[in-house]
């Protein structure tokens, strides 16, 4: 579900690149199980075919990866378009940071609750 805010705000903060054509919850909820499914089944393969150029680049061609990813996800759905390979990478970006700050509260929330119990 976190993932389905992060898609809703990153595309609402990058409006100009990045499209979802019904900007409700729906939408991104398919949008992040499509993205859930992309990340479990192709992404292994892509970071295995691409072992070299990730050791070379110390870990950075992981974000061509997701960008890519993205650029997959645009091309399934049609409620969800992506302008270029750029707006792909910082949809990837932004979206990492939301689902991390939304996960990170959550987290310590429930840490609150239980101390309180």
């Amino acid at each position: 579900m976190s993932t389905a805010v992060s898609v809703l705000f990153a595309a609402y903060f990058l409006s100009k690149g990045v499209h979802l054509l019904n900007e409700n919850l729906l939408s991104a909820l398919m949008l992040a199980v499509v993205l859930g499914l992309l990340n479990t089944l192709v992404k292994p393969i892509l970071i295995l075919l691409t072992l070299p150029a990730t050791i070379f680049s110390l870990g950075l061609f992981l974000l061509v990866i997701n960008a890519g990813i993205i650029m997959i996800a645009d091309y399934i759905m049609k409620e969800f378009k992506v302008d270029s390979f750029w707006w792909a990478l910082a949809f990837s970006f932004v979206v990492s940071i939301i689902s991390s700050i939304i996960e990170t509260v959550l987290k310590k929330d429930k840490i609150l609750r239980e101390d309180e119990n």
